[in-house]
């Protein structure tokens, strides 16, 4: 599921937020100002961020357009401030949406899965690969005759976070960090390895995908068949 990043200084907003996403299956980090939230961003990938305006060291002005930086992503802010400027503002550096508190946390749900949609970023725990289908409740390869196959779990996150973002490239060091973990300390060729037993294990289906090499890059993956 999508990684969100809350940054809000106030606490019970950070964990109200929390709450209600985390139930929905999303992952979240929470950081409290806008100077650890950019720290953060510079180290790890996340898919959606959701900021407050008035945050100590950093605000969410600020924020917004460095985050920006890194690349297109979805930004909902979620703010006290409700005037039209401020909103206009806000989209002028690159807003998606805005919220103004006090909100309601089911609303909140709906406007980040519908950023997520809008930006092809996959909520859903099933993903379809042609006639290939990955549970990620279960961890379970479903076939379109109905059998199933279980994988080793790092073959199957791997594969499945490539299938959530058709045609988007991950470096081997941004799958590293998304399916081992910051901390891990082995070679970047563990990748290139579970590349090549996820290729032979999916061979009879490159009609329906393909895991595509990127040389010098890194790997993608392409769907052929819907």
């Amino acid at each position: 599921m999508p990684k969100i990043l809350v940054v809000d200084d106030e606490a019970h907003i950070r964990e109200l937020v929390s709450l209600y996403l985390k139930d929905e299956g999303f992952d979240i980090v929470e950081k409290s100002n806008g100077a650890d939230a950019l720290e953060y961003a510079e180290n790890h990938a996340f898919d959606l961020a959701i900021l407050d305006i008035m945050m100590p060291q950093m605000d969410g002005w600020v924020l917004c357009t460095k985050l920006r930086e890194f690349g297109d992503m979805p930004i909902l802010m979620i703010t006290a401030k409700g005037e039209a400027k401020d909103r206009i503002h806000g989209f002028k550096l690159g807003t998606d949406d805005y919220l103004v508190k006090p909100f309601d946390p089911v609303e909140l749900v709906l406007r980040v899965k519908a950023l997520l949609k809008r930006y092809r970023i996959s909520t859903s725990n099933i993903i379809k690969l042609g006639n290939v289908s990955l549970d990620r409740s279960s961890y379970q390869v479903i076939y379109e005759n109905g059998k199933t196959m279980t994988l080793p779990m790092k073959e199957f996150e791997l594969l499945f976070k490539l299938g959530s973002y058709t045609g988007q490239l991950f470096t081997r060091d941004n799958l590293i960090e998304q399916i081992w973990g910051i901390d891990y300390e082995g070679d970047e060729r563990t990748v290139d390895v579970h590349i090549k037993r996820l290729r032979e294990r999916f061979a009879e289906f490159e009609s329906d995908f393909r895991i595509v090499t990127i040389r010098g890059l890194g790997y993608r993956l392409e769907v052929y068949r819907d």
